[in-house]
């Protein structure tokens, strides 16, 4: 199972930044029978592990998320794909229009959505269930409730035994798992498309039939505590993002890691379990994906005989969060540890996500960070790593995926002999001009080049399509918003660009972080307390 954090709208997204640079976007699969391959992080570029986007793989492997290309491979198949569409005279939005897939939709007399991507190429189909509550949903003082509650869903009901779930789809010749992000929880089978009926059964069966065991809940608290120290406490890099993030926040949760912090984690109850799952899962809190080999009407017919036979939940109410107040003065932090071998730099800036921000602010954001800070085009890695030297490596990106708010990243490890004060200020000077110059219209549509090659390769993907679809539809967007976006990237012009970075690049709203190496002996690791929010 899995902690896990999201991106923008798009899949296209999780292919361009590694899922482990996302902070807020924690995915850890869950260990389910400790058989599997061996846990390990998805790394970004440069940033390396990053604090709650770890994922912890099982057996989801070969259906999870696709092999990222390097910044160079997309930029051309990026330039491959804008140089065929100039030459063909075709406008984005014909591109966008040619490389969807029909998307169906329905929604069950109990208020489960449903949508249905046909893809008849090979017989098999991805299966997703998609609830709309996450780790920013969780009650005071139960930080990582959420991602329990997704591990112990793999246990029993009463007519599957524990940890026969997964089981069951494995002798079907299917593969499955589970994630939970800041704004949802997601589970999800591939398989033969002649057993769908057999898994929406079971999914329907555990939506409201979760059985939990005291000796079964201990132990799998203990899976998860080990998650932790094996993912951030061991981690100097993984702590100092965890605590960037809880300095970001002032006051909305995701300043809370999903996994959990370890003195509350340590606590949590079956009663804690069973009171969360009671309050949010029900079929009208609920998106049903379903892409590959299968006919809308085939979907609805077994939706109906599966999970319209399930009664809404009359506890679910509309998810209300503390919003973000006013951010007025910039925040630092520095973590020094033994076990740190290269000084780093980091700044998180608060941003607008998707979801919140102005229209077209988001979209430009997304292009802004790309020709600033992404890949080794980028103007940053251009100045620090290429002309000055004073810079290992550089990366950037845009985490627009939240249902509330976002945030802008940026991370430079140090040439050998360089200072963090200097690359600080080598950065903030390189701000500065890009807000004085922007970018020239040239750089703005290879990198909208670069996430239209990326969006249109992923369109490909069924398993990416189920994904896109559903992570769009559970923070809000409709199914033409999700078709839409290429449009709405093209809208985006070098004023836009230049606007958002004078707007976002706001001193006041960020943090700043130091990772620094210490003398052995000189520094004591623990586990941190984090107290309660009020």
């Amino acid at each position: 199972m899995t902690s896990v954090g999201s991106r923008t709208l798009f899949e296209a997204k999780y292919q361009r930044h590694d899922l482990g640079t996302f902070s807020s976007l924690h995915l850890g699969w869950h260990l389910k029978d400790q058989t599997g391959p061996k846990a390990k992080y998805w790394r970004s570029k440069d940033l390396g592990e990053m604090a709650t986007g770890y994922v912890s793989m099982t057996t989801y492997a070969s259906s999870g998320f696709n092999v990222r290309l390097p910044d160079f491979a997309f930029a051309l198949l990026g330039w491959v794909v804008g140089g065929f569409m100039l030459a063909t005279t075709l406008s984005v939005q014909t591109a966008s229009a040619e490389t969807s897939r029909p998307v169906h939709q329905f929604t069950l007399p109990n208020g489960m959505k449903a949508v249905v991507i046909p893809d008849r190429r090979a017989p098999v189909v991805t299966h997703m269930v998609w609830y709309r509550v996450g780790a920013a949903d969780e009650p005071i003082g139960q930080s990582g409730i959420a991602h329990f509650l997704e591990h112990l869903m793999f246990k029993a009901t009463d007519t599957i035994p524990t940890g026969e779930f997964s089981k069951r789809v494995a002798r079907l010749g299917g593969q499955d798992n589970a994630f939970t992000s800041q704004d949802a929880t997601a589970y999800f089978q591939r398989i033969s498309r002649e057993h769908l009926g057999t898994v929406m059964s079971m999914e329907a069966d555990r939506m409201v039939n979760l059985r939990l065991d005291d000796k079964e809940v201990l132990t799998e608290r203990e899976v998860i505590l080990e998650e932790r120290r094996q993912r951030v406490e061991n981690s100097p890099s993984s702590l100092l993002n965890e605590q960037m993030d809880a300095a970001l926040y002032l006051g909305h949760p995701y300043g809370i890691p999903v996994i959990g912090w370890m003195h509350e984690m340590a606590v949590l109850s079956r009663q804690n379990a069973l009171d969360f799952y009671k309050q949010h899962y029900g079929p009208n809190n609920a998106i049903l994906i379903v892409a590959g080999d299968v006919t809308v009407e085939e979907v609805k017919k077994l939706a109906e005989q599966t999970y319209g036979k399930v009664q809404a939940n009359p506890a679910i109410v509309e998810r209300k969060r503390v919003q973000e107040p006013p951010q007025r003065a910039p925040r630092r932090i520095t973590l020094t540890d033994e076990n740190v071998g290269q000084p780093s730099w980091r700044r998180y800036y608060h941003a607008p996500s998707y979801q919140s921000a102005t229209d077209g602010d988001a979209e430009a954001l997304d292009l802004m960070m790309k020709v600033f800070a992404s890949g080794t085009t980028s103007q940053l890695y251009q100045s620090l790593v290429v002309d000055q030297k004073i810079a290992a490596s550089v990366s950037g990106y845009y985490a627009g995926y939240g249902l509330d708010t976002g945030k802008m990243v940026l991370a430079v490890t140090p040439a050998k002999g360089v200072s963090l004060e200097d690359i600080e200020a080598a950065v903030d000077k390189e701000i500065a001009k890009f807000i004085a110059e922007g970018a020239t219209p040239a750089d703005i549509e290879r990198a909208r080049n670069v996430y239209t090659a990326e969006y249109i390769y992923e369109t490909d993907s069924q398993s990416s399509l189920a994904r896109r679809y559903g992570w769009g539809l559970v923070v809000g967007s409709s199914v033409e918003q999700i078709d839409s976006w290429p449009v709405a990237l093209a809208k985006v012009t070098a004023d836009d660009v230049k606007r958002v970075a004078s707007k976002y690049f706001n001193i006041n709203a960020s943090v700043t972080g130091k990772l620094l190496p210490a003398a052995p002996g000189t520094v004591e690791r623990r586990a941190a307390a984090k107290p309660n929010r009020s």
